[in-house]
């Protein structure tokens, strides 16, 4: 295929084929439950909301911050908003994935690599606005920065450049700890290897340090200074360690379809590096790409329950290592291109089941209907007297109608999943009474499911069956959502 081997056709090629990765999910509000979740506080926080004092979660405040730009627009063009900027950060990486793969000597395969990655998001659950999606771009831009920082006039502006978009992207998401450490200590080894002056060494590693940490302390200061320090050092750190296992079962299943669906790209990545290995030419390249897997591969098996999406990262050295086999020439001539044809017929598959299994806009639409629009003005929590009660099902909803809320605990799961007992801050079942009393106008119910509290169930049923009617039952994907309405 030589359009895979032309770098000037790489650029239009990434974005056409990104763009048919995911043309299934554009306008869709119900990609994914994360991200509708990141959408609404997005909004809300257009309206005064807080995270984590009036809509609580544990992921850090920059990627609320990130999804209040398309939030600014409102539903629905907010949800066209956020899946644009998705493509145009999923392009973006690629295009760097590719360079990546040409510094480490692997030029040949570094369009099929690219093209690997935007395919694969969609087996891996990042076809939409996940997390990894933009916060992907930030550390391929890092890692390209370290690398050329060795040899640069500017060697050690570049590092700090570098370890500051690390400390962009610990704000989307803090698992990238671990890749930020081993990008520190990369810089740090070649700061000792060509300067060997211990107090300029250690000068620069405390800037290094600093430079990363320095969203994290802009956050945590505003948070103080506002009086809601201990909001967020519970949601950002002390929640996290308290979270309930899930089954062992459960947990099982997931790695391993994780594993299953990334260890083509993790193969070959591994096949591609142990050949180069004896090779003199790209020999500091393809070592660090090589310790970046292993820690991203580290990074992934320490955080559960290892939902398909954590896998992400992985994709950036994987992609650009395995770039070395995709462009093989007898590769490719057959591998290559059936490879990437069947990630796209498998991603095309996966993406329809998944269209079919959770809705999408007309859908929502009929639910908005049944439960009704309230446009309000300000972040109005527990006194409207119409205000909207998710107990279970989409938070999307919240946005959809505009209603107000009665809780900060948007997200169902927070209340009702028994994983969550005891690592949210308040007592689960207490403030869904609390919610139940302050009579919201309409509740949305969705069937029962596995990992929900049946005493959380029993609760709110009960409830609507004294206080409450039946006024829809509406289709949402493969589920049938009841909506009640206070008598």
């Amino acid at each position: 295929m030589p359009a895979l081997t032309n770098p000037r056709l790489r650029l239009p090629i990434l974005l056409l084929v990104a763009i048919a990765a995911r043309w299934l999910t554009f306008g869709n509000p119900l990609v994914h439950v994360d991200e509708e979740f990141y959408f609404v506080t997005g909004s809300r926080m257009w309206q005064g909301a807080l995270p984590f004092v009036d809509i609580w979660d544990r992921k850090p405040v920059g990627l609320f911050l990130l999804y209040a730009i398309p939030g600014a627009l409102g539903f629905p063009a907010g949800i066209w908003a956020y899946q644009l900027l998705a493509l145009a950060s999923t392009v973006a990486t690629a295009w760097l994935i590719a360079r990546l793969a040409e510094r480490s000597g692997f030029g040949r395969g570094a369009t099929a690599a690219a093209l690997a990655y935007i395919l694969w998001l969609d087996l891996l659950g990042g076809q939409g606005g996940q997390t990894p999606v933009f916060y992907n771009l930030l550390t391929i831009a890092a890692a390209l920065l370290l690398l050329a920082s060795a040899a640069s006039p500017r060697r050690r502006s570049l590092g700090l450049l570098a370890m500051a978009l690390v400390g962009i992207g610990l704000q989307i998401k803090t698992s990238l700890v671990f890749e930020g450490i081993a990008f520190g200590l990369w810089l740090l080894a070649d700061d000792w290897r060509l300067v060997r002056r211990p107090g300029s060494f250690v000068g620069y590693g405390i800037a290094l340090v600093a430079v990363a940490l320095l969203p994290t302390a802009a956050a945590a200061g505003y948070y103080l200074s506002v009086g809601h320090w201990d909001a967020f050092v519970y949601a950002n750190l002390v929640s996290i360690f308290q979270r309930v296992p899930d089954p062992a079962g459960l947990l099982v299943g997931n790695i391993a379809r994780l594993a299953l669906i990334v260890s083509p790209v993790v193969a070959l990545a591994m096949v591609a590096l142990i050949r180069a290995a004896a090779t003199e030419a790209h020999r500091r390249e393809r070592r660090f790409v090589a310790l970046w897997l292993a820690v991203a591969i580290g990074s992934v098996a320490v955080f559960r329950p290892w939902f398909d999406h954590y896998a992400l990262p992985i994709l950036l050295p994987g992609c650009a290592a395995a770039a070395g086999v995709l462009g093989r020439a007898t590769w490719q001539r057959r591998y290559t291109p059936a490879m990437l044809l069947t990630a796209a017929l498998a991603g095309q598959i996966v993406l329809a089941f998944q269209h079919r299994g959770r809705g999408d806009a007309r859908e929502l639409a009929a639910l908005t209907q049944a439960v009704g629009t309230r446009a309000v003005g300000a972040q109005a929590v527990g006194r409207d007297p119409g205000c909207l009660y998710v107990y279970s099902g989409t938070t999307m909803l919240y946005a959809s109608t505009g209603r107000c809320i009665l809780s900060r605990y948007l997200i169902p799961a927070h209340l009702i999943r028994a994983r969550e007992a005891g690592a949210t801050g308040v007592d689960q079942d207490g403030e869904i009474r609390r919610i139940l009393a302050a009579h919201p106008a309409v509740v949305v119910i969705r069937p029962p499911y596995k990992g929900e509290r049946p005493a959380a169930h029993r609760l709110v049923m009960a409830a609507m069956a004294r206080d409450y009617r039946l006024a829809a039952t509406l289709p949402m994907g493969n589920e049938a959502i009841r909506i009640y309405h206070r008598r």
